[in-house]
């Protein structure tokens, strides 16, 4: 490799944008794509009309028509750099498929959290409701608030955590599953993503619980006792 593609290399595995890098000599090219068609082309042609070139592996977050326009352009200001190639109709088709798909993701996401929040909710008031007697008896020998609500939070925060780390589990093995049907998605290389994901579902759950538990006890504790039979 010459001085200029040696440096060339060491600038692209420093950039930002760069996954990995490997170099591929026109001769390797040559040989790989002779396998490819099946019969030795240099033999028809009589010289090697491929270039030595560098793949680059971009990272998720810069595939994408503009990202790799802009890169392309830098790159191709070099002197050094006769051609950067990549299929531009599939960036684009990718690019407006996984905007699609991500909003219907979240749209379905949205709908499953509103749906869970309202069984969650709706099981703790009912099994508040039926303690409803119980609360009402503790309050009126003296009982406060806190002291009363504090078993019932921390009742559901238990049972909370419980069902996020159930659904943690799924998650864990849906991911599990998608990463071994499409390696190409390198779901479970992200970990920064997965953090995310995993404590906001456990965040999630627990918080629900607690806010759920808070407001179906306040419900109680501020009625009337004749109003408890109604």
């Amino acid at each position: 490799k010459s001085v200029e593609v040696d440096q060339l290399q060491k600038s692209l595995a420093l950039a930002a944008y760069t996954k990995s890098t490997s170099y591929v000599s026109k001769e390797d090219a040559a040989e790989k794509h002779s396998e490819e068609i099946g019969e030795d082309f240099l033999e028809f042609l009589g010289y090697n009309p491929l270039k030595n070139s560098i793949d680059v592996h971009l990272k998720a977050e810069y595939v994408a028509t503009d990202s790799l326009s802009h890169i392309a352009t830098q790159l191709s200001e070099r002197d050094y750099v006769e051609e950067v190639s990549y299929d531009r109709s599939l960036v684009a088709l990718l690019t407006d498929n996984v905007k699609r798909i991500g909003f219907w993701i979240l749209f379905a996401s949205g709908m499953f959290t509103f749906i869970a929040v309202l069984l969650i909710n709706s099981s703790i008031r009912l099994s508040i409701y039926s303690k409803r007697f119980i609360i009402k008896t503790m309050q009126m020998v003296g009982a406060t608030k806190r002291f009363i609500r504090r078993p019932f939070i921390w009742l559901n925060i238990k049972l909370g955590i419980i069902g996020s780390l159930i659904a943690l589990v799924a998650l864990g093995i849906a991911l599990y599953y998608l990463d071994i049907r499409f390696p190409e998605l390198r779901i479970l290389e992200d970990i920064k993503m997965l953090i995310a994901i995993f404590g906001g579902v456990f965040i999630l759950g627990v918080l629900i619980s607690w806010i759920s538990t808070y407001f179906a006890t306040q419900r109680f504790l501020n009625l009337r006792t004749d109003d408890l039979y109604y």
